[in-house]
């Protein structure tokens, strides 16, 4: 298989609201918008809202909205972003941490009920060290968020 794009679709009940939600928080652009599918883009990443009940959808799956579903973003300051989202009125539902094996993260809930999951990579610690693969841990080298 030649893959020549991935991106996840958020289902959701409020198209507008979710994808507002990430263009304002997330520094998302839209690329296409209609009253059912936006679909947008930051740099190469690339991420749709569609509306649950939408007819594209096989019938047995519709109204089922993103919850369920955890959305990484690495960041370089996971700290900057989450101070800049908690100013901006959003609260975490899993405070910032730093984790022994290997994040500083910090989770938000999206309006469509997916979690977002704010990283910055840490070096790891003890037993977690040894599950890395030496080119993975090596991009750890040198964080210094504890």
């Amino acid at each position: 298989m030649d893959v020549t794009s991935m991106y996840p679709v958020l289902l959701t009940t409020d198209v507008a609201t979710s994808a507002g939600f990430y263009r304002e928080h997330f520094g998302f652009e839209v690329t296409f918008e209609s009253d059912w599918y936006v679909s947008l883009k930051s740099g190469s990443w690339e991420l749709a809202i569609l509306e649950a009940s939408h007819s594209t959808i096989p019938e047995g799956y519709r109204g089922v909205t993103a919850r369920g579903i955890l959305i990484n973003f690495e960041v370089p300051d996971v700290d900057a972003v989450h101070d800049r989202l908690v100013a901006a009125g959003l609260e975490p539902v899993l405070p910032l941490r730093s984790e022994d094996f290997g994040q500083r993260h910090a989770i938000f809930a999206g309006p469509d009920g997916a979690l977002l999951d704010i990283i910055t990579p840490i070096p790891p610690s003890g037993a977690f060290a040894e599950q890395f693969s030496e080119s993975a841990l090596a991009e750890t080298e040198g964080a210094t968020h504890e």
